[in-house]
């Protein structure tokens, strides 16, 4: 069964739930002003694995991911840029998505933008009005955290604490310094949609609220995040949804560690961070490759740890995916000898069983990975001792059902083609051939540029060429 690290409860939870078959879950999504950074790759591609083990296991997954379209950094941008706000949140959410896909991140299945949803925020926030819980000051409205009991259960934080830590300058239209904006009122040349309290526009808590609620319900089992977002968002959200509703908001709470630069967390505000599209343009191998050999860095610790970025982890990490891709090319040769058939089927059933104990032990990727490369290991000896073309394909495809969860080993070979709709394109081994046949010969016609250019097309598909000294060449995927 399922576990799942839950932080409102502090432990591992079997995972339940509340409609047998079904997951509903949301995630929270980035704030669409700026390319995203490697941190933003993790925390996507942990809850892309939550959601594919999750159909891997059987559950049909009705997931949400937002953007946040309507923030103070976005209409800073914007004046910055003298463009209008849409102009900035448009640019970042096709960047976004652009590196989702270079990632091999499946959109979610719903993503909300906070700014389609004014009328669901305006209503939530007359409720909470309504029932005593909020307050309204000058065209602003504020969530009273007094007037919840349960205020600081996820974050363990304790109200009186918190108060006593406060910030010198806090507003003194406020209750208690704790208090938080559902409500902003309008200000000269920010964008704003009318409201009972005034032109305005929301807080940045209660968006998230209003678009789970409108697209899970007003109970969903599981709300995802980095760890940065447990205090004071994900703790406001459950304030302002549970006192609104009376129930229950989320049932399972998962954050996601912080990606570090030599042990200090990567964040735009501290500016020791890599954007996602920067480690692509600087990589020196294919977007294919690249993309691999980043889900691998970032699956290969545990997803609620700390995990430290850098080029020799980078490189680690592309070495490591390379093993598992030249078997991968070992298996696609016909085979023979059928002598290690008989143990193949052991070695699958072995892999697939520490495999699924990993991620049922909330979804402990680096113990899933070493379950594949024990049965790479396996593969390769039982290739010594002979398998038949049909049992190197039953190889493969364990591979590739099970990677299918952790977005890896997808490829054939490293390169995706896009223009073929997003399918992968294999190179045949015989086109492979013929092009380093026509590049042997432009050597033998001293027509260098074209040898090179031929190289440079192979390279691009993932293939590298080993000149011989004889002149003859080799290649390997």
């Amino acid at each position: 069964m399922l576990k799942i690290y839950n932080t409102l409860t502090g432990k591992k939870d079997a995972f339940e739930p509340l409609v047998p078959g079904t997951v509903r879950m949301y995630v929270c999504g980035v704030t669409v002003y700026d390319y995203c950074h490697i941190g933003h790759a993790r925390s996507a591609l942990v809850f892309d694995v939550v959601r594919r083990y999750l159909e891997y296991s059987g559950f049909r997954v009705e997931f949400a991911k937002n953007f946040t379209d309507v923030d103070d950094k976005i209409i800073k941008r914007a004046n910055e840029q003298g463009v209008g706000c849409d102009t900035i949140t448009e640019k970042y959410i096709q960047a976004y998505h652009d590196d989702m896909r270079r990632l091999g991140v499946r959109p979610a299945s719903i993503e909300p933008k906070a700014t389609e949803h004014m009328a669901d925020i305006v209503r939530l926030t007359e409720t909470l009005i309504a029932k005593g819980l909020a307050y309204q000051v000058d065209g602003d409205v504020y969530f009273e955290v007094a007037k919840y009991g349960d205020y600081g259960r996820l974050s363990k934080r304790k109200l009186d604490d918190l108060q006593a830590g406060a910030r010198v300058g806090v507003d003194e239209r406020k209750r208690h310094p704790m208090d938080f904006a559902l409500w902003k009122s309008a200000k000269p040349g920010e964008p704003a949609w009318p409201s009972r309290w005034g032109q305005g526009r929301p807080g940045w808590h209660i968006e998230c609220s209003a678009m789970s609620i409108r697209h899970l319900g007003e109970t969903f089992d599981i709300h995802g995040g980095g760890m940065d977002l447990i205090f004071p968002h994900h703790e406001n959200e459950i304030a302002q949804s549970c006192g609104a509703t009376g129930k229950e908001f989320a049932r399972y709470w998962m954050h996601n560690g912080f990606v570090q630069i030599n042990q200090e967390k990567m964040s735009k505000s501290l500016g020791n961070f890599f954007t996602i599209r920067e480690i692509f343009e600087k990589s020196e191998w294919p977007e294919a490759e690249t993309g691999e050999m980043l889900r691998y860095f970032l699956l290969a610790t545990q997803y609620r740890g700390p995990l430290d970025f850098s080029d020799q982890a980078l490189k680690e990490a592309k070495n490591a995916v390379n093993g598992f891709y030249d078997l991968f090319a070992r298996l696609a040769e016909t085979g023979g000898n059928a002598s290690g058939d008989a143990g193949l089927n052991a070695a699958i059933e072995r892999c697939t069983a520490v495999f699924r104990s990993a991620m049922d032990d909330d979804i402990n990727t680096p113990v899933a990975i070493a379950a594949l490369q024990g049965l790479r290991s396996d593969l390769n000896k039982l290739l010594a001792e002979g398998l038949s073309t049909d049992a190197r394909r039953t190889a493969r495809e364990a591979f590739r059902s099970l990677g299918l969860v952790l977005a890896l080993f997808q490829l054939d070979h490293w390169v995706f083609n896009v223009e073929a709709g997003g399918h992968l394109s294999l190179a045949s081994e015989v086109e492979i051939e013929r092009q380093i046949a026509e590049r042997t010969e432009a050597k033998k016609q001293k027509d260098f540029k074209r040898a090179d250019a031929i190289r440079a097309e192979l390279a691009a598909q993932g293939i590298i060429i080993e000149d011989k000294p004889d002149g003859t060449s080799r290649w390997k995927r």
